[in-house]
C-alpha cells in the first residue's frame, strides 16, 4: 500500500506502466452531481438556507431574506464547483492486483490498494443505479482520513476506509470488483469464489492477511 504525489501519468489515473502480468479491468470516476448530493449534503444545505431566508420574510426583514439567499446560492456554487473538480480529476482504477485511486483536486496523490489487504466491501446505493463503495482494509495502515477525503467513509475517523463515491452503474462496479478479489484471494477451501456481502466480495480475512 503506498501514497504517491505526481504531476505525469503515462497511462491515465496510474502514476507509471503496470508491471508485466498487471492489467487494468476497470477504470471510472466519481459522477459530479451524484458527489455534490451525497458528499457535500447540497440537498440538505439548500432546504437550510431557504428555510433561513422563509424564516426572514415570516419576520419581515425582506433585505435578510436576500442576504440569505444570496449567501446560499454562493456555498452551493462552490460547493458544486468543488464537486466538479472531484468528478474532473478522480480516477478510480481495478486492476487485477490492486485498486488504484488517483484523487486530489488540487495536487494529484495515488493511493495503491492491494486486493490482498481488502478485507471486506459494502455497497451503498443513492437510487437509479448511482452508489459508493467503501473499502475495508486489513491490517495496519497508515492511510488518514484527511489524506482520503471526500473519498473516505464518512464518520470512520479511527479506522478510514477508501471508498469509491458516486460511480455510475456502482452494482455492476461492485460485481467486477468481487470477482477480481475472489481471482486474487482464494477462500479457506482453496477455491476462488468469496463470500457475499451486500452484493460485495467478502475475501476471507485468513487469506487476505
Amino acid at each position: 500500500m503506498a501514497v504517491t504525489e505526481y504531476e505525469n501519468e503515462p497511462i491515465r489515473g496510474l502514476p507509471g506502466h503496470l508491471p508485466e502480468g498487471e492489467h487494468i479491468v476497470w477504470q471510472g470516476a466519481p459522477d459530479w452531481r451524484v458527489f455534490a448530493r451525497s458528499a457535500l449534503y447540497t440537498r440538505w444545505i439548500a432546504f437550510y438556507f431557504t428555510l433561513l431566508a422563509a424564516l426572514a420574510l415570516v419576520s419581515g426583514s425582506v433585505g435578510g431574506a436576500g442576504m440569505t439567499a444570496i449567501s446560499g446560492a454562493v456555498v452551493l456554487g462552490l460547493l458544486n464547483l468543488f464537486a466538479w473538480g472531484v468528478g474532473k480529476t478522480t480516477v478510480y482504477t481495478i486492476t487485477n492486483r490492486r485498486v488504484v485511486l488517483r484523487i486530489g483536486v488540487a495536487l494529484n496523490k495515488c493511493i495503491n490498494l492491494p486486493l490482498s489487504l481488502i478485507g471486506s466491501a459494502s455497497l451503498r446505493e443513492h437510487g437509479g443505479e448511482n452508489g459508493d463503495i467503501a473499502l475495508q482494509l486489513t491490517g495496519k495502515h497508515r492511510l488518514g482520513y484527511a489524506v482520503l477525503w471526500p473519498h473516505a467513509r464518512p464518520v470512520r475517523l479511527r479506522d478510514p476506509q477508501p471508498m469509491l463515491r458516486a460511480l455510475p452503474n456502482a452494482a455492476e462496479v461492485a460485481a467486477i470488483l468481487r470477482r477480481t478479489c475472489a481471482d486474487v484471494v482464494p477462500n479457506a477451501t482453496g477455491e476462488t469464489a468469496p463470500q457475499q456481502r451486500g452484493g460485495m466480495a467478502t475475501p476471507p480475512r485468513e487469506a487476505a492477511a
